[in-house]
């Protein structure tokens, strides 16, 4: 069942449109990627998610609430790409602020900051704030979206700026709270953190959603997997052309092929002709490699 669900969201800024009609549902316990290039709309969609701005026209629904009811807060952390804190507080003062902000019984709240702090492997956390490290700080901040123990978690750039091993804490962390039941809507200019992490993704350019599922149907949708058979000599014959690439380099022939079937006529032509196959290899498009193909071609997107 969908934990969130949003349905013809908009958002205009005087004569700018910033997002229009995004659609889509999150399930329960997934880690949902928003990637895009800068002003494609992902943070005004977050936004809106976080009920922080109010969408134009459109819905959503994040845990059975419209964003920006009380109610609704009390289900949703998150963790904005820039979270100014409150420099001449320890950490501790100032989770156990907003703890106490959310009505957390004073016993369950440093509990539960404790955890969250050990899990993070954030020491000195007695430490003025002003006095800690960014990736300290960007610890504190995700320590305090889960004060209130929320169901849905909105991540905005969770690792910007932070050097590997902190980088690595943070996406680990993501990780232990997907499998712990919490959904998670992930947006990373990191492309290899959101491939390694995300259940789904949605790919978005000039306010649009381009493309949308999970990382194997999208790579279906935008050129799918690719089969690299290299031989000694040409299998390529009785093949359709508009299905095979032929590249000779260095006394190898290069058959460059869509699927198994067609590898296994490459592979039969070989040795019927007297030659051998000497590598197979499978390539898939990263994520990468398709949101730099969809976001600069428009055709590329989905209807």
């Amino acid at each position: 069942m969908a934990i969130l669900d949003v349905t013809d969201l908009r958002k205009e800024y005087g004569g700018f449109v910033a997002v229009e009609g995004s659609s889509f549902s999150i399930e329960r316990g997934e880690v949902f990627g928003v990637v895009g290039p800068n002003g494609a709309g992902k943070t005004t969609t977050l936004k809106m998610l976080a009920g922080l701005i109010e969408p134009t026209a459109g819905t959503a629904v994040v845990a059975g609430h419209t964003p920006g009811e009380p109610a609704m807060a009390r289900q949703l952390g998150f963790l904005p790409e820039e979270s100014p804190l409150y420099e001449e507080m320890t950490a501790i003062e100032y989770l156990e602020f907003f703890a106490d902000l959310y009505d957390v019984p004073a016993d369950v709240a440093s509990k539960r900051i404790h955890d969250s702090l050990d899990r993070l492997d954030l020491e000195h956390r007695d430490r003025r704030i002003g006095n800690m490290s960014k990736g300290m700080q960007r610890k504190v901040a995700i320590a305090r979206a889960l004060v209130n123990d929320p169901d849905v978690l909105i991540f905005d750039e969770p690792a910007s700026g932070l050097d590997p091993l902190t980088t690595n804490y943070i996406i680990e962390f993501t990780r232990e709270l997907s499998d712990e039941g919490k959904t998670i809507v992930f947006s990373a200019h990191n492309l290899f953190h959101v491939e390694s992490i995300c259940d789904r993704i949605v790919i978005m350019n000039d306010g649009r959603i381009v493309a949308r599922g999970t990382l194997e149907e999208i790579r279906e949708a935008h050129g799918g997997t690719e089969y690299h058979v290299t031989a000694t000599v040409d299998g390529s014959d009785g093949l359709d052309d508009a299905t095979i690439e032929v590249t000779r380099e260095d006394g190898q022939v290069r058959h460059v092929v869509g699927d198994m079937a067609a590898v296994d006529a490459v592979r039969e032509t070989v040795e019927a002709a007297g030659g051998r196959v000497t590598d197979i290899q499978t390539k898939t498009p990263s994520l990468e490699e398709i949101f730099l193909e969809v976001a600069s071609d428009p055709a590329e997107a989905e209807p």
